[in-house]
């Protein structure tokens, strides 16, 4: 398989690419903060060491076997920090000379981080889903690679409308990146017609979720916390921190589909996905690390991709060129999503479909049929145009 995958690599290569081929050194790097985090619910959720980075030895290898024709050649490297320590590795990254990175970080350090890069800097975001990231703190050397909280939502708002499932129970978190992701959700509703007929909160008390008694815990609470809300069809689920919508499904007052967080969730890939020759990606990368792929793989392939795509079409790596082609129209990516993928030139997002996933297989993909656009169906996913608030593209 592997083999094969070079074999037609090297085919679109010869049969297509016209840039004349010339010695060219791409040198970049993933930079991924290591956050303090309770243990998961579940153990199926424990964080892999090498998450991001066994994306990111997959991206070096599509890289690698495309820039071989051109005398391309392709150096990643990959480092994880805790928060305190990611300003001196980003440092460190740079004296280097690297000025294309890859940062798996949360809102805040990934826009602190992206000021102390500088424009001269590109940096592809695999990671934060902050819509703020995307508006009025966007930054112009930075490309979104990870869906935003609004390409989220508004993807499993779409669904649940098809549906015909118009009346939400919204249940978010106490921190703050849930409540970004509920009001996400509350926009998406408004959005496309549906309306959230009550919401409420769910208390982060901290403290270990994973224990023996745990479940029981929970089967007290949160038919309880559910009780007597206003007729709803779906709840809607905003733990951007995962640390209740697991326990939703089952553990309901009233008996109800729920989405977002937990039982129908919005991805931007998963290990079971194998539609548009996904398969092959999946092959490669089970080979590769042993594990099924996560998002944050996934991601950094993507965003490793971007530069790769970039620097075979322009024959240049500097991160001023990439950044230009990348947000020209010229540039599409094949990402096993079944249509190409590109960036909003507005604020730097990747357009690209969301797959909605049960946990087992994809049960559906949006943008939905009959969810229309001027321009292009992605664009009903996130913020448009014209509402947008981000002027560093300008």
């Amino acid at each position: 398989m592997r083999q094969l995958w070079s074999m037609l690599l090297a085919g679109m290569v010869m049969a297509s690419w016209s840039v004349a081929a010339q010695a060219v050194e791409v040198r970049t790097a993933v930079l991924r903060i290591d956050y303090p985090t309770l243990a998961p619910i579940s153990r199926y959720d424990e964080r892999p060491d090498d998450l991001g980075f066994a994306g990111a030895a997959l991206a070096a290898e599509d890289n690698g076997t495309t820039g071989q024709f051109l005398g391309h050649t392709y150096e990643t490297e990959t480092v994880a920090v805790p928060p305190e320590e990611a300003d001196a590795a980003l440092a460190a990254l740079l004296d280097e000379g690297i000025d294309l990175v890859v940062i798996l970080a949360r809102d805040e350090d990934l826009l602190r981080l992206a000021n102390q890069a500088g424009p001269e800097v590109l940096v592809l975001n695999a990671l934060a889903e902050g819509d703020a990231l995307r508006g009025e703190a966007c930054r112009a050397n930075v490309l979104h690679v990870a869906p935003s909280y609004a390409m989220e939502a508004d993807a499993v708002a779409q669904f649940a409308v098809f549906k015909k499932w118009s009346r939400w129970f919204l249940i978010e978190g106490s921190n703050e990146a849930d409540r970004a992701m509920g009001e996400a959700y509350r926009r998406a509703a408004e959005k496309f017609g549906a309306r959230v007929v009550e919401d409420r909160i769910y208390e982060d008390t901290g403290g270990a979720r994973r224990t023996d008694t745990g479940h029981v815990m929970v089967q007290r609470q949160l038919p309880v916390f559910t009780q007597d809300a206003s007729d709803h069809q779906i709840v809607v689920a905003a733990d951007a921190t995962g640390y209740f919508a697991p326990y939703l499904p089952f553990h309901l007052w009233d008996p109800r589909p729920v989405m977002g967080s937990a039982g129908l969730r919005p991805v931007s890939f998963h290990g079971a996905h194998e539609a548009w020759g996904a398969t092959q990606f999946q092959t490669r990368f089970d080979a590769l690390a042993g594990r099924y792929v996560r998002e944050e793989d996934y991601q950094t392939w993507l965003a490793l991709r971007v530069i790769g795509e970039a620097v075979t079409r322009t024959g240049s790596a500097d991160a001023d060129a990439i950044r230009d082609y990348a947000l020209g129209d010229e540039f599409e990516l094949a990402a096993f999503k079944g249509v190409p993928v590109s960036f909003r030139q507005w604020n730097g997002q990747l357009r690209q479909p969301i797959l909605l996933y049960d946990g087992r297989i994809t049960a559906s993909v949006s943008p939905q049929d009959g969810f229309l656009h001027q321009s292009s169906p992605l664009d009903t996913l996130g913020i448009d145009e014209p509402e947008s608030t981000c002027t560093a593209f300008q």
